[in-house]
């Protein structure tokens, strides 16, 4: 047995990740390629190595001819003198097989098949390197920081470096070296130098899989997220769903004392996020999307995929929410065009009394109506004397705005 060599490959097998197969495969390709440089060809050689025991041969089949005078490349004939050595009943015109002793192989040709075994192995490695990462896209993944390359951030995953790029960078986001963070992985390449990892920490998906780790209902099916609109390093929106009408899809989702959402936040860098109840009819999700503002009626037209929202005076300025954000993510999240107006608004143009007149006959199952009630959001308490929102986590409040 070729205990050495046996070794040697349960190491490098450990250690790298590469098959055993693999390995074997390799050094028989190596000793073919020393044969080729000593010899000048090896269209004859065979390599022979026992998986179980590691022990090789090299062999060479060689035409038998009459003496050496019919000899005419030593490396494909021999004489029946020499093969009869070997094989007393050889003889010319036999094609026998002749062991090569590979030991004897010069510096140059042992050296070269010593690069042929460590280029296969460096391919090999970077192939499961690949293979693993390229089984992470669209999923997140732990790293920690190394350096700054331009703009861009390299961070170590363990066995292969990502690069977060500036266009899938948080603005508000800073990072030191050594800093701990999570990246959602966009897509894994094959490079000359290992695999390239795309990562990011803007795409929606990095919400849904942070909660997914955090949450056991997301995880094995229970809660399902249904949408997330997004705008990275400010807020996000989330509709979830409960398949077991024993479970509240919020309430799992905030956690204790919003332990759950909370760690999701941290990890986020502080991103205000807001967990809305799902629901089939429009208008009710598009009330829920809204939140934390107060909607006294929707009117949705899901064939135009458009809906008119009335709300109190003191709210629209929160329902549209700063630079529109509250009402540009309602719209994602949705799928509808969102136009939001004030009860006097409404009530001057006529939009509203229309809406309570045609109430079912236009809008169908897209409709609601809130007229003399207070209309809460799924996720959200609003206090009617400081008009200020505060999320479900109870981590963020805004006044008037968000």
């Amino acid at each position: 047995m070729n205990t050495e060599l046996k070794e040697a490959i349960e190491m490098l097998e450990k250690e790298k990740g590469i098959s055993k197969a693999t390995l074997l495969d390799s050094i028989e390709q190596s000793l073919m390629q020393a044969c080729k440089n000593n010899y000048g060809k090896n269209d004859n050689i065979n390599v022979r190595i026992d998986p179980d025991t590691c022990d090789y041969s090299v062999t060479a089949e060689k035409e038998v001819v009459e003496d050496d005078e019919h000899i005419v490349d030593p490396s494909l004939q021999v004489t029946v003198e020499d093969a009869q050595k070997d094989n007393p009943g050889a003889k010319a015109g036999d094609i026998i097989t002749v062991d090569i002793n590979s030991k004897a192989f010069g510096r140059i040709a042992t050296q070269n098949a010593k690069n042929v075994i460590l280029q296969r192995i460096r391919e090999e490695e970077r192939n499961v390197v690949y293979n693993q990462y390229n089984g992470k896209v669209r999923d997140i993944v732990s790293g920690v920081v190394q350096r700054m390359q331009g703009k861009t951030y390299c961070i170590n995953l363990g066995k292969a470096d990502a690069l977060l790029n500036e266009n899938e960078q948080v603005k508000t986001e800073h990072f030191q070296p050594t800093e701990r963070i999570k990246v959602y992985v966009l897509d894994v390449k094959k490079s000359p130098k290992g695999p390239k990892i795309l990562v990011s920490r803007t795409h929606p998906e990095l919400v849904r899989k942070l909660f997914e780790e955090e949450v056991s209902e997301v995880r094995d099916g229970t809660v399902e997220i249904k949408g997330i609109s997004r705008e990275a390093g400010s807020r996000t929106k989330m509709a979830v769903w409960s398949n077991n009408p024993d479970v509240d899809p919020v309430g799992a989702c905030v956690g204790v004392n919003g332990s759950r959402v909370g760690a999701v936040v941290n990890e986020l860098r502080g991103e205000k996020i807001d967990i809305i109840a799902w629901d089939e009819n429009p208008a009710v999700l598009i009330e829920n999307a809204l939140s934390p503002a107060k909607v006294i009626s929707v009117g949705a037209d899901p064939d135009e995929r458009a809906a008119l929202v009335v709300v109190p005076d003191y709210q629209l300025s929160l329902a549209i929410g700063k630079e529109g954000q509250n009402a540009r993510l309602a719209a994602r999240l949705t799928g509808y065009k969102i136009d939001i107006k004030s009860e006097t608004q409404a009530r001057e143009s006529g939009d509203f009394d229309q809406m309570y007149e045609d109430d079912f006959n236009e809008y169908g199952e897209g409709f609601t109506g809130n007229e003399g009630e207070e209309s809460y959001g799924a996720n959200e308490l609003i206090d009617d004397e400081e008009e200020t929102a505060t999320d479900v986590s109870g981590m963020q409040d805004s006044e008037g705005e968000i």
